[in-house]
């Protein structure tokens, strides 16, 4: 049984995260945190206590955050205190904040995507072999995102392009960020060559990918030492 510690239960992500953990029959839901801010915050979630206390996840296996950067960095220095393992969705992280999870990992055992869906990090790999492939095709990249997102361009964007990049020796894949309505998420890249025009897209109808790639997740870092793991890692693909 995994021993499993939810941070911004509250929030769209946090909530759902915890009700699939609630659901499965190897995990164990020890402590759920939110801000102590956030409105209409209940005493306790399926007969768990909500804290607003980020040292309540001591005696947790592992941590699943899909916050805000400034507070998975605070999150995190609880997880080494504590020695709960980690799985980071947050994004729009700063490169000093990741160097500082980098660091973190040489002691804890993590799990950091800009993407946490099965679907996606199984698209990544396909972009890797295009971009081999399609070496002096045009590439370029949109992604559409609710009103709601902060950052810009998403963080599975940027991935995207650093792949084509680095697997397709190219310079720089412009991006083209979209917010409108309730989207959930969707990204198209575009290999445009002179005799054809190549596009491969993801779209994601409900947020339970998310979260049922975050349990994907913990469940491979549970039982993992120090290091910082990605999910292709986990996915082994």
């Amino acid at each position: 049984m995994i021993k499993l510690a939810v941070v911004g239960c509250q929030g769209r992500m946090g909530k759902r995260i915890t009700e699939l953990a609630g659901q499965a029959k190897d995990f164990q839901i020890v402590a759920l945190v939110e801000r102590a801010d956030c409105a209409g915050l209940p005493e306790a979630v399926g007969g768990v206590k909500v804290s607003v206390d980020i040292n309540a996840i001591k005696g947790a296996d592992v941590l699943i955050d899909f916050t805000v950067p400034q507070a998975t960095m605070v999150n995190l220095e609880a997880c080494l205190k504590h020695r709960v393992r980690m799985v980071i969705g947050t994004t729009g992280l700063t490169a000093d904040q990741d160097a500082r999870i980098i660091e973190a990992s040489k002691s804890l055992g993590i799990v950091r995507s800009s993407n946490m869906s099965v679907g996606v990090n199984v698209l990544f790999g396909l972009l890797r072999k295009m971009a081999e492939a399609l070496k002096g095709y045009d590439v370029s990249i949109t992604e559409t995102h609710h009103i709601h997102k902060k950052d810009a361009p998403s963080g599975t964007a940027k991935t995207m392009g650093e792949i084509v990049q680095n697997a397709g020796q190219m310079q720089n894949v412009p991006i083209e960020s979209v917010r409108e309505g309730e989207v959930i998420g969707y990204h198209k890249v575009t290999f445009k060559g002179v005799v054809d025009t190549i596009e491969i897209s993801h779209n994601a109808n409900t947020r339970d990918m998310f979260a049922e790639g975050a349990l994907v997740a913990a469940r491979f870092v549970a039982f993992k030492d120090n290091g910082l793991y990605n999910m292709q890692d986990v996915l082994g693909v």
